[in-house]
């Protein structure tokens, strides 16, 4: 699902990495040693709407005014790196453009309803810095990064591998009284180039002249050396995703030719499939220790409960009562597997 990469670091990152640093850089720059250029990088949406000032609405958008914004959205970027990954720093680029774009526009929308409709002016009061495409990250982070529960609290309540990172993004969304106008901008711009609503992807996208000229001038610059060795951290649980469904693949493959081999010995000698000599190893959960690179000793599980209906349904299909079971023992209870081992020998 996603490149194999390690979890640390920004190796084929380039993007995210001049992300963290230039406007960080910049933002500590204005906040510390040049505070009388701050104007210059003010949000200011009544001067572009009076006095046709753009340059203010491109300034205002690119660097944070205040370092608890620039802090937040640095770790947001730094663990939103994993889509550059998936998608290329193109792609991305290309989703970070366009979520800019249209935040930008959203946020003129949101200040005129609000000015219309409870008289409360924003326009001079909006979060300076590059906001809206770190809350657009967050819709394709919903929608394609699965969970993996690591606690239980509370009773009901869990923990997973996002938690970390929501609770960033609720610090960044009360960080200010109007930041979340941008934010909401940001996440309606994220569902439409992210649902592809009218074709604006096809239409806000970096060429590939251009993304040429920049792999050649700054990826150099930015890229970072592939890391020697993985550490397991917050976002990184994608990697250990990766190996978990790696090896449940080739658990998968071995299943399926042990079966097949049975099947050729049950035609030849006649007689059922003893399923529990040949799978013993499947039916044992494996603790793995991503840091060591080692497998804990294998403990048995409990045996299964076979569902009768599920039996019944694989019966249907035609399979014989005996090969229902032993596949559904087998395969955990998994249904699915156990069509697709008989259905495929």
């Amino acid at each position: 699902m996603f490149s194999s990469t390690g979890s640390s670091g920004l190796y084929k990152a380039p993007l995210s990495k001049s992300l963290l640093l230039v406007p960080s850089a910049l933002s500590v720059l204005l906040a510390l040693l040049l505070p009388h250029c701050q104007r210059f990088f003010l949000y200011d949406l009544q001067a572009v709407k009076d006095d046709f000032q753009i340059w203010k609405l491109i300034c205002g958008r690119l660097i944070c005014l205040d370092l608890k914004d620039t802090f937040c959205s640095s770790l947001l970027i730094y663990n939103f790196r994993i889509f550059e990954r998936r998608y290329g720093s193109r792609k991305f680029a290309s989703f970070l453009l366009g979520s800019w774009i249209l935040s930008a526009l959203f946020d003129f929308i949101l200040v005129e309803a609000l000015w219309y409709s409870f008289g409360i002016t924003a326009s001079r009061n909006l979060p300076s810095g590059f906001l809206a495409p770190v809350f657009a990250l967050f819709v394709p982070f919903y929608c394609s990064i699965p969970r993996v529960q690591v606690a239980h609290i509370l009773g009901p309540l869990s923990i997973t591998n996002k938690t970390l990172i929501y609770i960033l993004g609720l610090q960044l969304f009360t960080s200010g009284s109007y930041i979340w106008i941008v934010a909401i901008s940001g996440l309606i711009s994220g569902i439409c180039y992210n649902s592809k609503i009218l074709q604006v992807h096809q239409v806000l996208y970096i060429p590939s002249w251009m993304a040429k000229f920049f792999s050649w001038t700054l990826e150099p610059i930015f890229a970072s050396s592939e890391p020697t060795t993985e550490a397991r951290i917050g976002m990184g649980a994608t990697v250990d995703i990766q190996r978990q469904q790696r090896m449940e693949l080739l658990d998968r493959q071995l299943m399926l030719s042990q079966f097949a081999q049975a099947r050729r010995q049950r035609q030849q000698q006649g007689g059922m499939i003893n399923w529990n000599r040949l799978f013993p190893p499947l039916r044992q959960r494996r603790n793995i220790n991503y840091q060591d690179g080692r497998r804990s000793e294998q403990q048995t599980s409990p045996p299964l409960e076979i569902s009768e209906e599920q039996v019944a349904r694989l019966m249907e299909m035609g399979f014989s009562r005996g090969d229902a079971l032993e596949a559904l023992r087998a395969s955990n209870n998994d249904l699915n597997v156990a069509t697709n081992f008989l259905l495929q020998h």
